[in-house]
């Protein structure tokens, strides 16, 4: 029984010094000191308790500690979570900072091409090569639109721009069209008119010319006495001859169609006008114009026939080649 006694005795003393030393006493920073038992798992982001009496707790934030019970608390491995909250309070002094050896880990990036010319630079991908055939493309397209506004064969013109790309176009350019005829105002008169004087029978009588007996020889094949001149046969009646007005000759034009062709914009034509037939040789085919239904600066729209019915048409003036008018009968 006494061992026993002993033993029990033991344990109090035991007990009590334990609770002795886990009781501390802080000084806080306004001043007053307070002292028990910190409650680790009371910890938070604000502070911790402090047991300082048997059911009597305090709430001490962490910017009352002293600098040296929050290094204690930071450095306490026992109570990890209070060591995360006192750590953000502690205050580093100058001599206690370290240089951190930072590393800093340069990002990835793409090589840079190498310097190359530029022709070099534009075969070297997809992209570079579809760009340089459609500025070929363009360049012949070009030299074709040259070859109508300057008169010049298509196939000489887009053959040397195929060659010599874009000097090719700009020689033909420059060159001016060839200029087959003079072209004519159609507001100033023609020229005069040549009469061939025309003997009539009475006249023939009075100058003692006599009708060859029959089966004898005409008197104006003889090799004496007076010739007189025969008319020519004159062409046959309604018919006119084909006037053709071609590029290079002739400037097609707004002004052109109207002052020459003004019989075709009406909705009926004039008794002057209704046997003529007007013909637009173009880039891109010939066409029988039945009416001239609008112009523009640029074009014009014409009415073809196009089986039984009518049909309006464009036809930009850079791309006629000829224009002709003529008698539905020639």
């Amino acid at each position: 029984m006494r061992k026993l006694y002993f033993i029990w005795v033991g344990l109090c003393v035991w007990t009590l010094l334990a609770g002795i030393s886990r009781a501390d006493t802080f000084e806080l920073s306004d001043g007053r000191t307070v002292s028990g038992e910190v409650i680790a798992g009371s910890a938070d982001d604000v502070g911790v308790q402090i047991k300082v009496e048997d059911n009597r707790y305090e709430r001490v934030p962490w910017g009352s500690f002293s600098q040296d019970d929050l290094k204690r608390f930071a450095r306490d491995d026992r109570n990890p979570k209070m060591a995360r909250f006192a750590q953000g309070f502690v205050e580093v002094s100058p001599a206690d900072r370290k240089k951190s050896d930072l590393q800093i880990n340069q990002p990835p990036r793409l090589q840079r091409p190498a310097p190359r010319s530029l022709p070099g630079a534009l075969f070297s991908s997809g992209l570079g090569v579809l760009l340089l055939l459609l500025v070929y493309a363009a360049n012949v397209y070009a030299a074709y639109e040259i070859s109508i506004f300057r008169s010049r064969p298509a196939a000489l013109v887009c053959g040397v721009s195929a060659v010599a790309p874009v000097i090719g176009p700009a020689i033909f350019l420059a060159l001016p069209a060839p200029v087959t005829a003079m072209e004519e105002d159609p507001l100033q008169p023609q020229g005069p008119a040549v009469i061939q004087p025309f003997a009539s029978p009475g006249s023939r009588m009075a100058a003692g010319a006599a009708a060859p007996p029959e089966g004898g020889s005409d008197p104006s094949k003889s090799s004496g006495g007076i010739r007189i001149a025969q008319p020519e046969a004159p062409a046959a009646a309604g018919v006119m001859p084909a006037q053709i007005f071609k590029r290079g000759a002739f400037t097609f034009n707004r002004r052109f169609f109207e002052t020459r062709f003004s019989g075709f914009f009406g909705m009926v034509r004039r008794e002057a006008d209704k046997g003529m037939v007007l013909e637009i040789q173009s880039a891109r085919g010939e066409y029988n114009v039945h009416r001239i239904s609008r112009i523009a600066s640029n074009e014009l729209h014409v009415q073809v026939q196009k089986g039984s019915a009518s049909e309006e048409v464009m036809i930009p003036f850079s791309e006629i080649q000829e224009v002709r008018l003529k008698s539905g009968t020639a």
